[in-house]
């Protein structure tokens, strides 16, 4: 098979989500598939040296302009270039005219949904706003058009099922791993240079949030703010990658602003150093609203800390007994758990020992595993008769 992936955004210096999972999945098809060939389609951007293209895999750079352009325009004619029997687009769109079968992982649907938009209508940075209208015109289109879906688990895959009232074959939900330089960091010198690189405090929880408005940061610092009037202790909390003039209007939004000197923001970590990071945390909190799976929930449990987690859509799923699952919508519910994790040494064991079997279970070899049959499955559909 000649399989081309689309990793447009696989590049650039700061990387997430759904760029990270791409990365994985090239990776471990590098580990396990020394048979078929494979294009990966890229942007040209900084971090050019996170792939190693070598013998069946093979860089393809397609210059810039807007996302749609080079989505729908470009990369078919690139696809078609390189001769290319499947397309897999990994970030929920895809082209509209492509010249081969596709296979398309749909993360999520959650810009498709009148609720979400809804409670959070005009919230978010102008590039979130822009890429959700986008979603929503293509990915309707692009259903009957692809011949295999992949999604990150049960739950979304039964929202999409019921969103788009689906052929059952259409859609496989396939689990996403975790990376295995998430650890329990023992090295000292290590977690002191983390330590001074991001200035971090003594004591802290670690949030890994963004502007997103499912992130629920306005609820975390809500949390916070009350937990800190309930616990003498000096603990700060730790937020990456987040904008100083969104966290004042929320600061403000909630009469604190006086919290702002019990909040570090570290600007954007470097994936690989996040496991140092996490591990000299207190609590790592993700009571997020909405999540299609939310990997930072393995993540903080792998690097032998507790995890502060929903009870709503994938995040039960995902991190089963091994998490403090709390209502997000309930700030109040959030600092309970902080206190209680704080105050229970032997709850607190519990869910790190719980936390450090349950993540082992999830494996990115496994998911690219999954993810290959998904490409012969499709590509005997097409080409097996011929």
């Amino acid at each position: 098979m000649k399989i081309g992936i689309e990793g447009q955004r696989l590049f650039r210096k700061r990387k997430h989500g759904m760029d990270m999972v791409a990365l994985e999945l090239i990776k471990n098809l590098q580990k396990i598939d020394k048979e078929n060939e494979y294009f990966i389609f890229i942007k040209p951007d900084e971090d050019n040296t996170c792939i190693d293209f070598k013998d069946n895999f093979h860089l393809v750079e397609i210059a810039g302009g807007p996302y749609p352009l080079w989505e729908q325009k470009k990369l078919p004619d690139m696809v078609k270039k390189t001769g290319c029997q499947i397309l897999h687009c990994t970030s929920n769109t895809a082209p509209l005219n492509c010249p081969v079968p596709q296979v398309v992982t749909l993360h999520d649907i959650i810009y498709m949904e009148k609720s979400y938009l809804g409670i959070l209508r005009g919230s978010g940075s102008s590039y979130q706003k822009f890429g959700n209208i986008y979603r929503r015109y293509i990915v309707p289109r692009m259903i009957g058009r692809v011949e295999k879906l992949i999604t990150v688990s049960n739950f979304e895959k039964q929202r999409i099922d019921k969103h788009f009232n689906l052929n059952p074959n259409l859609l496989t939900a396939i689990y996403n791993g975790v990376s295995e330089h998430f650890k329990p960091v023992t090295d000292q010198k290590l977690l002191e240079k983390i330590k001074a690189q991001y200035k971090l405090p003594e004591r802290f929880f670690f949030f890994l949030g963004n502007t997103d408005p499912k992130k629920n940061t306005i609820g975390v610092l809500k949390a916070f703010k009350d937990f800190r009037n309930a616990n003498s202790d000096d603990y700060k909390l730790v937020m990456p990658d987040y904008n100083e003039d969104e966290l004042q209007r929320l600061l403000n939004q909630l009469d604190a602003s006086d919290l702002r000197r019990h909040i570090h923001l570290t600007g954007y970590i470097v994936n690989t150093d996040l496991p140092a990071i996490i591990r000299q945390a207190k609590l790592f909190l993700y009571p997020s609203l909405r999540e299609s799976f939310g990997i930072p929930i393995l993540e903080g449990m792998r690097c032998g800390v507790p995890v502060i987690t929903s009870n709503t859509s994938s995040m039960p799923e995902v991190a089963g007994d091994a998490a403090f699952i709390i209502d997000p919508f309930k700030p109040e519910e959030i600092t309970q758990a902080m206190l209680k994790l704080i105050e229970d040494e032997a709850l607190r064991t519990n869910f790190i020992n719980k936390g450090l079997q349950h993540s082992a279970i999830f494996s990115w070899e496994n998911m690219a595993l999954q993810v290959l049959e998904v490409y012969k499955e499709v590509f005997n559909k097409k080409y097996q008769s011929l």
